[in-house]
């Protein structure tokens, strides 16, 4: 199972919609800007951050770059 296809299959059991490509491509950036700019075990837990501040996975991942730049 590759990571588009777990993420659809949990989405389903939490009963939510999968984020589109666009919020993926976001939620990415967001987890690479806090992996970079601290340590990696601060990606989900930034990306759960977001999602409990109710902010859009862009708006999180510009949010995030003001804190850790990219290179």
């Amino acid at each position: 199972m590759n990571a588009q296809q777990w993420i659809e299959r949990f989405a389903a059991e939490l009963g939510v919609a999968p984020p589109t490509a666009e919020e993926f491509d976001a939620l990415l950036g967001l987890a690479a800007n806090a992996a970079h700019g601290s340590e990696r075990t601060a990606a989900p837990v930034a990306c759960w951050l977001a999602a409990k501040a109710g902010v859009a996975p862009d708006d999180a991942r510009n949010r995030s770059a003001r804190i850790s730049p990219s290179p």
